[in-house]
Formats: C-alpha cells, sequence, structure tokens
C-alpha cells in the first residue's frame, strides 16, 4: 500500500529535489549537493538517474546508465573505487528507474566563524559554479562499459 502511494506520488511531481549522500558519483556529485530530477523523463546510456536499489527497494541510488542489457539498464557508478552498482547487483529493470537527473546544486562551503560577510563577487563566482546541468556523457558511459 505504501509503495503503491510512493509510486503515485512520484507519478504526480514531475521534479524533485534530491540530496546526495555519498562518494559513488564524485566528481560529479558530491555528497551534500542538491539534484533536480525529472520523473518520467525518457533515459538513454550516459544519463545520470535516480533508482531503487534491486535488493533494497527502499533505498534510493543515483547511478550513471551505461547501457541496456537483457533484464535492463547496466548502471555504474562516477566513481569506481565506491561500488555498489550494477557489477553487484546486474541489470536494473525499467520499473526501478525512478527519475532522471537534470542538474545540480553544489552547497557553498560552512562560513568559519568570525569570517566577514563574502563579498558579491564571490556569492557569483560560488553560484556560477554551483549550479550546473547533468548532461549525458557519452565518453563517461563508453568508459564505463569498458571496465
Amino acid at each position: 500500500m505504501a509503495e503503491t502511494a510512493a509510486k503515485t506520488r512520484e507519478a504526480r511531481v514531475p521534479f524533485q529535489i534530491i540530496e546526495v549522500d555519498g562518494p559513488s558519483m564524485v566528481p560529479t556529485l558530491y555528497p551534500g549537493d542538491w539534484m533536480l530530477v525529472q520523473h518520467g523523463a525518457r533515459v538513454r546510456p550516459g544519463d545520470v538517474v535516480i533508482l531503487r536499489h534491486p535488493f533494497q527497494q527502499d533505498l534510493l541510488v543515483v547511478k550513471r546508465i551505461s547501457e541496456r542489457r537483457e533484464g535492463g539498464w547496466w548502471v555504474l557508478g562516477d566513481n569506481p573505487h565506491a561500488g555498489g552498482d550494477s557489477e553487484v547487483y546486474g541489470a536494473v529493470p525499467d520499473d526501478l528507474v525512478l527519475a532522471k537527473v537534470r542538474g545540480r546544486l553544489r552547497r557553498r562551503k560552512p562560513w568559519v566563524e568570525g569570517e566577514r560577510q563574502r563579498s558579491l563577487v564571490a556569492v557569483a563566482a560560488w553560484a556560477f559554479s554551483a549550479l550546473r546541468p547533468v548532461l549525458s556523457d557519452r565518453s563517461a558511459s563508453a568508459r564505463l562499459r569498458a571496465r
């Protein structure tokens, strides 16, 4: 019942903000970054997606689609040392792929006690580097497939 309600809620909300927790997508996404995800978007190799973990379906994970294989999508993290991807659990069925990551917001570093107010230039520089689309990376997809 809760599963059906969650799927219904996800289907009604086209965009959602989700926080990154874990290093599997470094350097594309860092722990603490915020992702803008789109539910129901068409996915293809190279896309970064949110999916339900095949063995723990209450756990959401973020991975990059490497290729289509028998049984679903082969997904890999951008950080080869983090693990926890299709090399562990195999191809991910289509119904477990929930959303496509469209963008990320990198968090600002915390203010240091006693630090003076940041300049407008510093805030603008952070905003320029922090707000980025997360695009399909064909070269990363080919590189990941070769692992």
